[in-house]
C-alpha cells in the first residue's frame, strides 16, 4: 500500500471517495424539493471523515453551508474551506464567552433560551455588527429550544432590533424520523412547528428560511423539507437505519443492488507480520484463543486505541486479498491477530480492509456495527483523528 511520507507514520489509513460523496449529494439533491438548500452536518469530525478533508470536498460537490455542534467546530469550518462565502451554523454548544467571535465572524448560531438571546443582543451591540441567528423551536425533542408561551416574546424582540440581528432561519429537530414507532411523535411535533411558523409569518415582514430535517427525516418525510435540509449521516453513504433504507426503496421502487447512496469512507491498515503457530498453543494474550490446528496468523498494527473494539475478540474480521481472515485472539491496544492459514500468498505489507470493498467482498460499517453491538454513528465517531484522511478517485 504506497502511503506519502506523513501517512506512512501512521499504521492505518482512511480513504474518502470523492465520486461516491458526488453520487451521493446528486441522490439527495434529485430527492430535495426545488429551492431547497442542503446543509452538510459536520459534527463528530465529520462523522470520523475528517472536516479538514471533507469540507473541500463537499464544497466540489455544491455545499455551500456547513451545521456544526460547537465553536471549535465552526472553527475549523472557517480554517478548510475554500470558498469564503460559505457558510456555518453552530447548533449547539457555545460559551458566552464564544458568542462574540462568532459574531465577529459571521457565524450562524442557534438561540433557544432567553439568556442565550439576550447575551447575543448584549454582544452584537458591543460589536456594532449583526448576530446572525436561527431561532431553535421546543416542538417535543425537549432538549434545546424555546417554549410556546416564549415565541411571542421572542419574535417580537428580534422585530424591534434589526440592528442587532441577521435573522438566518426558525427551526426544529425531530425525535427520531428513522423509525415507524415515532411517527405519531413527529406529526405532533412539525404541528406545533407549524404553529410556530405562522405565527413568525404574521410578525416578520420577512419571513427567514425555515428548516426542520435530518437526514432521515428528509428521506421519508418529503412535507418535511420546508427551506433546508440539515443532511448528516446520509451524505456519507449510510442509511439512518435499516427501515429507513426500506422505506425509500418502497415509494421508490428500486432494489438493494441499486442502492443510490455510496459509501465514502473505506479504513485500510496493512500486514505487519506473520507467522506458524502449532496447534494446541494459544495466541496472544492468556488462554482466550487456542489453536484448533496448525495457523498461520497475521499481525495487523490496529486495536482498540484506533477504534478496532476490544469486543470484535475472536468474533471480528478483516479483507485480506480479497478473503475474509477472522481475528483470533484477544483485541490488544495497538495490534491484532488475524487467521490467515486458508489465503495463499500473504505477505508482510500486504492491504487489510477493516472498513471497506477489497475485491469482491465488504466489510460495512453497519456489518461492524453488528459485531461489535454499535451504531453506524458510534463506530465512525470514534475514529481517532490521527487517522490520515486521503481523498482517492
Amino acid at each position: 500500500m504506497q502511503r506519502s511520507p506523513s501517512e506512512s507514520l501512521q499504521p492505518s489509513l482512511i480513504e474518502l471517495s470523492r465520486s461516491a460523496l458526488e453520487q451521493n449529494f446528486s441522490f439527495l439533491q434529485s430527492r430535495a424539493k426545488n429551492g431547497v438548500r442542503i446543509s452538510s452536518v459536520i459534527k463528530g469530525n465529520a462523522y470520523g471523515h475528517g472536516i479538514s478533508s471533507f469540507i473541500p470536498l463537499a464544497e466540489l460537490c455544491g455545499i455551500d453551508h456547513f451545521s456544526v455542534f460547537s465553536a471549535d467546530e465552526a472553527e475549523g469550518v472557517l480554517k478548510f474551506r475554500s470558498n469564503p462565502d460559505t457558510d456555518v451554523m453552530i447548533m449547539g454548544m457555545i460559551r458566552d464567552e464564544e458568542l462574540s467571535w462568532a459574531i465577529e465572524n459571521g457565524i450562524e448560531v442557534y438561540l433557544f433560551e432567553m439568556e442565550r438571546l439576550d447575551r447575543a443582543f448584549e454582544e452584537a451591540g458591543k460589536l456594532g455588527k449583526k448576530a446572525r441567528v436561527h431561532l431553535q423551536i421546543e416542538t417535543g425533542m425537549h432538549r434545546t429550544g424555546f417554549e410556546k408561551p416564549e415565541w411571542e416574546t421572542v419574535f417580537q424582540k428580534i422585530n424591534d432590533n434589526p440592528e442587532s440581528f441577521d435573522l438566518k432561519g426558525i427551526c426544529t429537530h425531530y425525535a427520531g424520523a428513522e423509525s415507524v414507532a415515532n411517527y405519531f411523535r413527529i406529526q405532533k411535533q412539525n404541528e406545533t412547528f407549524r404553529e410556530a411558523v405562522e405565527m413568525a409569518k404574521s410578525m416578520f415582514d420577512q419571513m427567514p428560511p425555515v428548516h426542520a430535517s435530518s437526514s432521515a427525516a428528509f428521506l421519508t418525510m418529503p412535507k418535511m423539507h420546508y427551506d433546508m435540509v440539515r443532511i448528516g449521516i446520509a451524505q456519507y453513504g449510510f442509511w439512518p437505519s435499516r427501515e429507513t433504507y426500506m422505506h425509500h426503496a418502497k415509494a421508490n421502487d428500486f432494489e438493494e443492488e441499486q442502492d443510490p447512496l455510496r459509501r465514502v469512507m473505506t479504513w485500510k491498515s496493512e500486514v505487519m507480520s506473520t507467522k506458524w503457530v502449532k496447534a494446541g498453543d494459544f495466541i496472544g494474550y492468556g488462554n482466550v484463543y487456542m489453536a484448533g490446528r496448525d495457523m498461520r496468523i497475521a499481525t495487523v498494527p490496529i486495536g482498540y486505541t484506533h477504534g478496532f473494539g476490544r469486543n470484535l475478540t475472536n468474533s471480528g474480521y478483516v479483507l485480506i486479498r480479497g478473503v475474509r481472515a477472522n481475528v483470533s485472539g484477544l483485541v490488544n491496544m495497538n495490534m491484532i491477530t488475524v487467521d490467515i492459514t486458508d489465503i495463499p500468498g500473504v505477505e508482510k505489507g500486504d492491504e487489510v480492509v477493516l472498513i471497506g470493498h477489497q475485491g469482491d467482498d465488504e466489510i460495512t460499517v453497519a456489518s461492524f456495527g453488528e459485531m461489535t453491538n454499535n451504531l453506524n454513528y458510534e463506530i465512525l465517531t470514534r475514529l481517532p483523528a490521527s487517522i490520515p484522511r486521503v481523498v482517492v478517485d
